[in-house]
């Protein structure tokens, strides 16, 4: 574990921390399953334990870390429920969002999302995961803001830290990338003809896909 404070003078000391072991945990750094001890994260990343403390909490609010009885905190594990739950939401936003994108989306808005494939596309090609997934969340982000519905919108944020794990989970399996690169196309061809049927299963196959994916991740580690 390779962990380093993120520094921010504007942020409270417990913010800090709390986003360090957040980012952490969504790239597999801290590995589901793996024990948060507190002296040795503050040893680690040089506070107090009443910081580590309290971003724990913070985390286990999220829904990323566990408290167990007699063992303390640990890193939430990815279990098969969990991931169908989130999916099953996201999904059906992910659908919904694409139809109301191919009503509602701009020209400016269009031209962004274009190129926000092409980023994707170049991170992949530069084979940096954490680049990869920020220019995935870049490119649906357009597609739910081109709705204009808050409602969705703020469903889409109170799953983003879940799903930002899973689709990391992923990400690392570069076998999958071309599919991606494939994926975010169809769902942009299908937007700019206004194809709302085309763009909504477009989505559901996107969704589908990594479902699939990390579904079979997390039995390979079941049986480990």
């Amino acid at each position: 574990m390779n962990l380093i404070l993120n520094n921010d003078e504007f942020l409270p000391l417990r913010d800090v921390v709390f986003k360090t072991l957040r980012q952490a945990i969504l790239t597999g750094e801290l590995k589901p399953g793996e024990r948060l001890m507190e002296m040795h994260l503050a040893q680690k990343l040089g506070v107090s334990r009443t910081p580590i403390r309290e971003a724990i909490r913070m985390l286990e609010l999220e829904g990323l870390v566990t408290m167990i009885p007699r063992r303390g905190a640990e890193v939430a594990q990815m279990t098969e429920k969990s991931l169908k739950d989130v999916m099953e939401v996201r999904r059906s936003l992910d659908m919904l969002s694409a139809e109301l994108a191919c009503e509602r989306i701009s020209d400016k808005a269009l031209i962004k999302l274009k190129k926000a494939c092409l980023a994707f596309e170049e991170a992949v090609q530069n084979e940096n995961f954490k680049e990869i997934a920020e220019k995935d969340v870049a490119l649906h982000d357009i597609i739910f803001k081109a709705t204009g519905n808050d409602r969705l919108i703020l469903l889409v944020n109170q799953l983003a830290e879940q799903m930002y794990r899973y689709r990391f989970e992923y990400i690392k399996d570069s076998n999958q990338h071309n599919l991606l690169v494939e994926e975010h196309k169809v769902i942009y061809e299908s937007i700019l003809k206004r194809d709302k049927k085309a763009a909504a299963e477009a989505a559901k196959v996107h969704i589908d896909n990594q479902e699939k994916a990390v579904m079979r991740q997390i039995r390979i580690d079941q049986a480990r």
